[in-house]
């Protein structure tokens, strides 16, 4: 078959957009410093999304370079198998205390799709272990998005667009509403009344459904979804990777705040803002209850998995250095200011034509259109007006850096506001 590349493709490099996005090819960054990325044409544009909401400290805090560089040249990688070292030791320690209840088992990865993949294969191989074979699906939420691999895929919504194409090829697991009512909470419950012993686990994001929309539920909705779970016996998996760290107000998404009770999963996977943005790295944390169903002299009861770079030090080294700043800078102080703040700048778009609405939880604005009708031409206008900020579906969001200073943050509200403006 012939095809014919866009102009200005590159011939090598295999992108994570669609094959309409390249008739724009990509901007090239040089270098990045706190909230802004410089581009190769000398353009600087203020980052709105922290680079898929990682950046939580902003680029190139000088305390994770430091301690990177002294990492680096001591020991950059180390395979983990048969080898422990003091970053790796002492990040689980410091996850363990900061997580609630007894989450005190941190098993480390490379990416929060496998991460989750990890989470579930904890899940199951808890009740193989216990020689219990029925429960062969989980149950996961509509409006979910748990990553790109293929055990992932099929936990995600099946109505989400991105992984339809795959239907045929993916398990089959109970996709329910969340139960954010009565009706829906009834549902959730005889489902499991009647379907409970093919169930390995529930998994769900806790107060926000990240890639799925930027759809929030409060934290009451996880305290039915904690019962239900506890009804049937079923571990409870948490994907934090998007909230965890401040992102919502509180440390983890989990936690209580403003008089809400928190609660504990059985399971946490986190990622993303874990290193501050700097390295690759994740990790799936269980309670007691679960590891202990791991501890037999039968060898084949051992997680079966064994990333390559699992527990890579240089991440470690940065992980340590980005919790070093929550427990030294106001990271949460400054989530709540920028609630604030965007619950302002952004509140302007609510009279905007075409707009079905603006919503903000912690460090997370969201402004819902009825439709992005040319998405290329939206997120070029966007750049024209100096800043990054990536929509996705009938979404245009912030998720800035948690140390974002108030001048930037009113500029990427006043751009959104601007370029909808003139685009709608």
């Amino acid at each position: 078959m012939n095809h014919v590349r866009p102009p200005g493709a590159a011939s090598t490099v295999w992108r994570p957009i669609p094959r309409c996005a390249l008739r724009r090819p990509p901007l090239r960054a040089v270098r990045t410093e706190g909230t802004r990325i410089h581009l190769d044409d000398g353009r600087v544009l203020i980052d709105g999304i922290a680079s898929w909401w990682t950046a939580c400290h902003g680029y190139n805090h000088p305390h994770i370079r430091r301690a990177a560089e002294r990492q680096l040249r001591d020991m950059p990688h180390v395979m983990f198998g048969g080898l422990t070292h003091g970053p790796a030791e002492l990040l689980a320690e410091r996850l363990a205390a900061l997580l609630p209840g007894d989450l005190n088992h941190v098993f480390f990865a490379d990416s929060g799709s496998v991460a989750v993949e990890v989470a579930m294969k904890m899940a199951a191989q808890y009740w193989l272990n216990r020689g219990v074979r029925t429960r062969t699906r989980f149950l996961a939420f509509a409006g979910g998005y748990h990553g790109d691999t293929f055990a992932t895929m099929a936990v995600c919504d099946p109505d989400e667009g991105m992984h339809a194409l795959f239907g045929p090829l993916l398990p089959a697991h109970a996709i329910l509403p969340l139960p954010r009512d009565a009706a829906s909470t009834a549902a959730l419950h005889a489902y499991l009344d009647e379907h409970g012993e093919t169930i390995a686990g529930v998994l769900v994001e806790p107060c926000v459904q990240g890639a799925g929309g930027m759809i929030f539920h409060p934290r009451e909705v996880l305290q039915r979804v904690r019962a239900a779970a506890d009804r049937h016996g079923l571990p409870l998996i948490l994907d934090e990777i998007f909230t965890g760290f401040g992102r919502t107000g509180t440390m983890f998404a989990c936690d209580g705040a403003d008089g809400e009770a928190g609660i504990v999963p059985d399971i946490v996977t986190l990622s993303k803002a874990l290193t501050g943005g700097t390295m690759a790295l994740s990790a799936a944390v269980a309670r007691d209850w679960i590891f202990d169903g791991f501890l037999s002299d039968n060898p084949m009861h051992a997680l079966m998995h064994g990333p390559t770079y699992m527990a890579n030090p240089l991440a470690c080294a940065a992980a340590n250095a980005s919790l070093d700043l929550f427990e030294t800078e106001p990271r949460l102080a400054q989530a709540a200011a920028i609630f604030d703040r965007l619950r302002a700048g952004l509140a302007p778009c609510r009279d905007l034509p075409g707009v079905q609405d603006v919503r903000v939880l912690g460090a997370i604005g969201v402004v819902e259109l009825d439709t992005i009708f040319d998405m290329n031409a939206l997120k070029a206008a966007l750049v024209a007006a100096g800043v990054w900020v990536r929509p996705f579906r009938n979404i245009v969001y912030l998720t800035p850096a948690l140390t974002i200073t108030t001048e930037d943050l009113d500029r990427l509200c006043e751009a959104i506001f601007r370029v909808l403006r003139s685009t709608k």
